[in-house]
């Protein structure tokens, strides 16, 4: 089961769910693309928020047309987060800071200086350099035919509804015709989830958990198959994922002796 604050796993059934309830609101066929890519490539709502036509298709002018790729290729831009490519600023405050020892002596011993000459000490300028991913790019073959279904279908309208699209268009756009941000994506994805299809506790990163969950625990793959999926560039990180899948405990319990 999620520990407290992760995103729920859905089941299989709850995923079917999703697809099915979708279809009873408006943009069923973005919705299903958008919701897809999250069950079956596990890509982060920033990630989709950020995803071009290009990644996913190469389009034809004559006569007008897609070919959908049999590989999605993911640039390591797209997982630093929205920042990265100028969509959104995220306001970040810190809460803790860590020093060495010896970088700790050093800041002590300036900022008795700084006293001792009167001069105002702002806590701020003592503060270690905070480390930024760098992000990890990685291919994604596009081989689940229901993904691939839904890419088309999403795809074919929306070249009919704009026909002059470039490659280097957002993929999803929004009723008012302009990119997602992450954050308005994330909460998107949380609505169809909670809202639409009722699943208690599930999020934007229920789709990627799920993915990796099944290729660790349904699947049996190595946890270097798993982390190149997720596109961590530790092992470390993937194995955080590493958890019986919610299915498991349920059965684990009802089968008491």
């Amino acid at each position: 089961m999620p520990k407290a604050g992760q995103a729920r796993v859905p089941s299989t059934g709850e995923w079917q769910r999703v697809f099915e309830v979708i279809q009873d609101h408006r943009h069923p066929e973005k919705n299903t693309a958008i919701m897809q890519i999250s069950a079956k490539l596990g890509l982060r709502a920033q990630e989709i928020a950020l995803l071009q036509i290009k990644e996913v298709a190469r389009l034809k002018k004559s006569p007008p047309g897609f070919t959908l790729y049999k590989v999605m290729s993911l640039p390591a831009a797209y997982t630093k987060g929205a920042n990265a490519m100028g969509r959104s600023t995220p306001q970040y405050s810190r809460r803790t800071v860590s020093f060495s020892v010896e970088a700790f002596d050093q800041v002590v011993a300036q900022i008795v200086d700084l006293a001792i000459a009167g001069v105002d000490v702002d806590p701020k300028r003592f503060y270690p350099a905070v480390k930024r991913r760098t992000g990890q790019s990685r291919d994604l073959p596009l081989v689940d035919e229901d993904l691939r279904e839904a890419l088309t279908t999403y795809l074919a309208l929306r070249l009919d509804k704009n026909p002059g699209a470039k490659p280097t268009d957002p993929l999803f756009i929004t009723q008012k015709g302009v990119p997602y941000s992450p954050n308005t994506l994330q909460e998107h994805m949380a609505l169809i989830l909670r809202g639409w299809a009722g699943i208690e506790k599930a999020s934007s990163h229920s789709g990627r958990r799920s993915v990796i969950t099944d290729i660790i625990h349904k699947q049996k793959k190595s946890l270097k198959v798993a982390q190149k999926v997720a596109g961590h560039k530790s092992a470390s990180t993937t194995v955080i994922y590493d958890e019986p899948p919610e299915e498991a405990i349920s059965d684990a319990l009802k089968n008491l002796s």
